[in-house]
């Protein structure tokens, strides 16, 4: 699957592959990945009946999320090995601590989207309860965006090692600029993730949830970052710069 990623990435990489066969640690990663989704599977066994039936698929779209979830973040980490193939103690280490939050997560990142597309409800011996108390919801949002925080801060420092190395793996100017650019974004992330925390925080317990918005600053903070960067790499290396992450 990997070696299928790598095919279908843009050919007008900006970062030249150094690395096309996965290495043990990668194996082992993906190995990792896939019991993540085996946790957050809709279910392990066949329904017996059509109200079964029913109850398994109301999880599909919660699953189709998870899943999305944990494969953009497969994908960073298939991609940063792709361009630097690097597999000295310091990425192993946060590797590892990534895949550590990657399995820890599971089962509440399922938790968040079963009580997002089902309304906060689920059904227990026939009763209709609620999945979460108002009190409750400071705490939530405080787990997810550490888990957040730590996955994007962990992405910054894979790169910044990367960059540690640059003379090592031989990194042209525009690869050390587009490094630095994604280094810069996961950083900008990860801030946004404490942000959230804070306002989960300080905000008053009925309004904690409202923190949860501050999650849609991503696709603002990317088009602005990649807007800027790009303008700066047309005048440098006479391309724009569009890191794929």
């Amino acid at each position: 699957m990997r070696k299928k990623a790598v095919s279908l990435y843009n050919k007008k990489n900006r970062i030249e592959w150094r690395s096309h066969e996965p290495s043990r640690l990668e194996t082992f990663s993906d190995a990792v990945f896939a019991f993540a989704v085996t946790l957050i599977i809709v279910s392990l066994e066949v329904p017996k009946s059509f109200n079964e039936l029913f109850e398994t698929m109301k999880g599909t779209l919660s699953f189709a999320a998870c899943f999305g979830a944990l494969f953009q973040i497969w994908n960073q980490q298939n991609i940063f090995f792709r361009r630097y193939g690097l597999n000295d103690s310091a990425t192993n280490t946060l590797n590892g601590a990534l895949l550590f939050v990657v399995l820890l997560y599971a089962y509440p990142l399922k938790f968040l989207f079963d009580m997002l597309f089902n309304n906060n409800l689920f059904t227990e011996n026939g009763h209709v309860r609620e999945m979460i108390g108002t009190a409750q919801m400071p705490t939530l949002m405080l787990i997810y965006g550490a888990g957040f925080t730590a996955i994007n801060l962990l992405f910054y420092l894979m790169y910044v090692t990367a960059k540690k190395h640059a003379k090592d793996l031989k990194l042209k100017a525009v690869e050390i600029y587009e490094t630095q650019t994604v280094i810069y974004v996961n950083l900008t992330l990860t801030l946004i993730g404490v942000t959230a925390m804070l306002l989960a925080w300080l905000l008053p317990v009925e309004y904690s949830g409202l923190s949860g918005f501050t999650y849609m600053l991503i696709g603002l903070a990317y088009w602005i970052w990649y807007s800027y960067r790009g303008k700066i790499a047309g005048k440098k290396f006479g391309q724009v710069t569009e890191p794929a992450v």
